[in-house]
């Protein structure tokens, strides 16, 4: 966990500070990225986890996050997992009460057996849906958050005591920004001196857990270029629901949480984000869609977030944010365009450690680049760009004349859209979305 957060540190300060005069750059591994890469289902609503299995499969998503709310039978999302392959995170969703916390473990170590479960997660947005009840007393919304902080710390220490689930991360209560009275669910850990109504040492959760949707009304006239980059934003320059109001200082009553220099590296995942088809007036097209979640799951890697759930893979009634309308056939652009990234940079095994010296020039304040190497010792560049319209020209210098850079945009398939042979500098185009280079010597 600690290597993935100074890894993170060290590819955003790569990203928002070009390398100039050729210095290596890190590379990343792409399984971890590939690895970062989830939706959100609702199996435990009734989806049907068989029809939903192919779907996934074809989108090549490896992790999926759903909640009990009631429902507590395992056999669908074990199916997902046998079937499709993917991880689960599970929780006791929304409305949390004090049958969830042994029925979480239930839950938890059935996943565990099969083989599927990826991660425990606290309760859902206790803001919202009637908020919680514990120990008898109701809590969240309007009222006191004691206990939200009191189900949240007896789940991390139950998690942590159970022989079979110690090992996997316990994700925090989402939506902390909301405290009413300071419980201190801002901290994974409460440290001394924090003047919160829980004890020092107070343990919660292994990762901060946000729901940063890209779209949010402190920023209206959306789509904005950088729309996707700035909501995975760990500082107060986040105009979504991001680190910062939730972990920094609460965007309710400003209760204070880490430092800049700790949210920097904090351990974090998103649950929740997404953008419908139809949104802003109209202006969120199918086609922006598809490319806004491609450049949110590069963004999210870069900027330090360890998995990104996209709300959700299928319609439901919120709207149209699924990659699949609800009848489980009409496919969006999302969904050929995710299963083209994923197919591009497909890998299984771990990639050695390494680094590739190269530039970005002109590095456009939205155009963002990641550095990927496979487990055959290849490396991949991706160059994405974050323009609500046009497109900037780039040249990308590489540090020796290659045989082959096979160049692929995913919007358009699988293949290469061009291949420049015999070189070190390759010309892009860049606007709206990623552009993959294969560096081949």
């Amino acid at each position: 966990m600690i290597r993935r957060a100074l890894f993170a540190a060290a590819v955003l300060l790569a990203a928002i500070s070009p390398a100039s005069g050729g210095e290596k750059r890190r590379a990343a591994s792409a399984v971890d990225f590939l690895n970062s890469i989830g939706v959100c289902v609702h199996v435990q609503h009734g989806q049907d986890a068989s029809r939903l299995a192919p779907l996934l499969r074809y989108a090549g998503v490896r992790n999926v996050r759903d909640a009990a709310d009631r429902n507590y039978d395992m056999s669908g999302m074990i199916l997902l997992h046998r079937e499709a392959g993917v991880k689960v995170v599970m929780g006791s969703g929304s409305g949390t009460r004090d049958e969830d916390l042994e029925a979480v473990l239930r839950m938890a170590r059935e996943l565990h057996d099969a083989g599927a479960l990826l991660a425990v997660e606290g309760p859902n947005e206790p803001n919202n849906f009637g908020g919680l009840t514990y120990k008898g007393v109701k809590g969240g919304g309007e009222l006191t958050w004691m206990p939200v902080a009191e189900f949240q710390r007896d789940l991390y220490a139950r998690v942590k005591a159970d022989p079979a689930l110690k090992n996997y991360p316990v994700y925090g209560v989402s939506e902390v920004g909301a405290q009413t009275d300071n419980c201190g669910l801002q901290f994974l850990t409460i440290p001394e001196g924090a003047a919160t109504r829980m004890p020092a040492g107070t343990r919660y959760a292994d990762y901060a857990n946000a729901h940063n949707y890209m779209y949010h009304p402190s920023w209206p006239d959306a789509p904005h270029d950088n729309q996707v980059w700035n909501a995975a934003d760990p500082s107060p320059e986040c105009r979504a629901d991001g680190l910062y109001g939730n972990f920094g200082r609460t965007w309710l009553k400003k209760f204070e949480g880490y430092s800049q220099a700790e949210l920097d590296t904090l351990p974090r995942v998103t649950t929740e984000t997404g953008v419908r088809v139809g949104d802003c007036d109209g202006r969120v097209t199918e086609h922006v869609q598809g490319c806004n979640y491609l450049n949110l799951f590069l963004a999210q890697f870069v900027r330090g977030w360890d998995k990104t759930f996209v709300y959700e893979f299928l319609d439901d009634p919120d709207g149209a944010f699924g990659f699949y309308a609800s009848d489980y056939a009409a496919k969006r652009k999302a969904a050929d365009y995710l299963h083209n990234m994923t197919t591009i940079l497909r890998d299984e095994g771990p990639a050695r450690m390494g680094a590739l010296a190269y530039t970005v020039d002109p590095m456009p304040v939205t155009a963002h680049d990641l550095l990927l190497r496979k487990s055959d010792g290849g490396y991949w560049l991706v160059v994405w760009g974050e323009r609500v319209a046009g497109a900037d020209k780039v040249t990308v210098t590489l540090p020796a004349r290659h045989r082959e850079v096979r160049i692929y945009d995913p919007t358009v398939g699988e293949s290469p859209i061009r291949v420049e042979r015999r070189t070190a500098e390759i010309e892009l185009e860049v606007s709206d979305r990623p552009l993959i280079l294969e560096l081949i010597k």
